[in-house]
């Protein structure tokens, strides 16, 4: 057996102009990490260069993935760069698989100086779906845009990478793997860990076990339906939901992890879990979630399919805050949402007299709030829920602060629901999503659309919507100053606001892995305890915009 330290090369690449990191990492279509040379590499090798070789030489990272088509391949390569990079051990989930919030967590528990997540989040896997990467920092979340900009630069002019392409690495056992390598950094150890325990250990430091299992397991347990969807949750709800918690079995369904989460879209809404809400509908079952690719993200609903607007959901759990042990022991520091989410949760802080910050979207602006202490619960209307336990939106978290809000009220979701709304009024949400649109057609029609909102005639408008008239008292487009750091984050959307807080949001997304996708988002308040049950749906305004086919 030849004992020698393993050698080290430096290969040569030529740079793409096309991987700049969006609002969650570098994601691209599966073909194109695969049939482009070297473009894995490049990006990896753009992400260990971002960080100073003092700070990464002997280092810990970690890396974890969805369990999506091509997720090992790339684990492999990023193995044998960190290598090559000076990174001294890498902490990688048991079989490549790592929910994004358990990375965030992991980061955290290792003291690690970042992390790298293998996910294109809710976007479809498989050969022909996407693929994406991600680089989260030493708090345990995604990158700052400082961190991000700089990554996107180094992949503009690079020219060489750094690998030691005789490292394999055992994904299937949990061990230890240490190897000898030619350079000075040395030696290289490659943990593979329980990708479930440091996460479960976590939550059960923030949750009262004892009474959530009394609620799933107990003489009058309530009966759930917990959907993975394929995706990584699954080994997370089958041991903490159903093994630790005492919920049967059968409660959790489609847990095996599948590098096409099942030929199925891995997002949880009305949509994508038609079976879980169809399932839901019949009465069966009290209580429902369902969760996306990689676990950061959860539907909630009720008996009979009610449906939890994501909006409400984060509202009802700052209203029931100290239902979770964890907010009784540190307080409440401030609540946060993204700017496109509906009001719902400042209807709560104005109520409880505490700080609310509107940010732009991205869970890193939330991060930067919660390391400075000003931020304990937050969220986004793309089904984000979390709290400063780590720093990512948390799938699972969300789900077990709903069940301790059911342990404690012993109340269905529907009457917690709408108690919720004859106490703050109800935010009538929806959202519509233009997707794969022609990128420049999508950027001409905000910039018309902008200058109409813009221009003095239009301030003062008046719009009917049946019985309910609309008067426009604000229009720009949103600007957010940190209030930490003092940056200013400029262009993050397009916002309507009406006298009454109802608002009309239009902003470009930047999770899609093809061209374009225009968002708008209404947002009718109503105060009116006879109005508030009158019609599920929300009332739409009918404002004059611009076709995108136009262009």
């Amino acid at each position: 057996m030849d004992d020698s330290p393993l050698q080290v090369l430096t290969l040569p690449t030529a740079p793409y102009p096309d991987q700049r990191p969006g609002t969650s990492g570098l994601r691209k279509k599966v073909f194109v990490f695969q049939s482009k040379r070297n473009y894995l590499q490049n990006f990896v090798q753009s992400i260990y260069s971002s960080i100073d070789l003092l700070d990464r030489q002997g280092s810990t990272m970690v890396v974890g993935g969805d369990g999506r088509y091509f997720n090992q391949t790339a684990i492999e390569v990023i193995v044998q760069m960190a290598a090559a990079n000076g990174v001294g051990r890498l902490v990688i989930g048991h079989h490549g698989i790592m929910s994004t919030p358990a990375v965030s967590c992991v980061i955290r528990k290792y003291k690690a100086i970042g992390g790298i997540v293998l996910t294109a989040s809710h976007n479809p896997g498989g050969r022909e779906g996407d693929f994406g990467i991600k680089f989260n920092t030493a708090n345990g979340g995604p990158a700052q845009d400082a961190v991000t900009n700089r990554i996107f630069q180094i992949s503009r002019t690079i020219e060489e990478y750094a690998i030691c392409p005789e490292i394999r690495v055992d994904l299937a056992t949990l061990s230890k793997q240490t190897f000898d390598l030619e350079n000075k950094f040395k030696p290289f150890t490659v943990e593979i860990v329980d990708s479930v325990e440091s996460y479960a250990n976590m939550l059960r430091n923030i949750f009262d076990f004892a009474a959530l299992k009394e609620l799933l397991s107990g003489e009058n347990h309530i009966k759930i339906q917990l959907d993975a969807m394929h995706g990584v949750m699954g080994p997370y709800v089958k041991r903490i939901l159903c093994e630790e918690l005492g919920s049967p079995a059968n409660s959790a369904i489609n847990c095996v992890p599948l590098q096409d989460f099942g030929g199925q879209h891995p997002d949880p809404n009305l949509t994508y879990a038609a079976d879980l809400v169809e399932t839901m509908r019949g009465g069966q079952y009290d209580f429902g979630a369902a969760f996306d690719g990689d676990g950061d993200r959860s539907m909630i609903l009720g008996k009979h399919g009610f449906f939890v607007n994501p909006s409400d959901s984060v509202a009802v759990i700052a209203a029931n805050v100290f239902s979770i042990p964890y907010f009784q022991h540190t307080g409440v520091r401030g609540y946060a949402r993204s700017m496109p989410t509906s009001a719902a949760l400042d209807n709560v802080a104005r109520a409880t007299k505490i700080e609310l910050y509107e940010t732009p979207t991205g869970w890193k602006f939330f991060g930067n709030l919660m390391d400075a202490g000003k931020l304990s619960l937050c969220g986004e209307e793309s089904f984000g829920t979390g709290a400063d336990h780590i720093r990512e939106k948390d799938g699972l978290w969300a789900v077990l602060a709903w069940l301790s809000i059911l342990a404690t009220r012993k109340q269905s979701v529907e009457d917690i629901i709408k108690d919720h709304w004859q106490t703050f009024g109800r935010n009538f949400f929806t959202k519509y999503d233009y997707e794969e649109v022609d990128l420049d057609a999508a950027i001409q029609m905000m910039e018309d659309l902008e200058l109409r909102i813009l221009g003095k005639a239009f301030m003062g408008q008046r719009f009917a919507v049946g019985e309910k008239l609309y008067q426009v008292e604000k229009a720009d487009n949103f600007e957010y100053t940190d209030p930490v750091d003092g940056r200013i984050c400029r262009n993050q959307g397009l916002r309507i606001i009406f006298t009454d807080g109802s608002r009309i949001i239009y902003r470009l997304s930047g999770t899609g892995s093809m061209g374009a996708t225009v968002r708008v988002y209404i947002d009718s308040y109503e105060k009116d305890p006879d109005k508030i049950f009158r019609d599920p749906q929300v009332k739409t305004f009918h404002i004059e915009t611009i076709s995108i086919q136009k262009y």
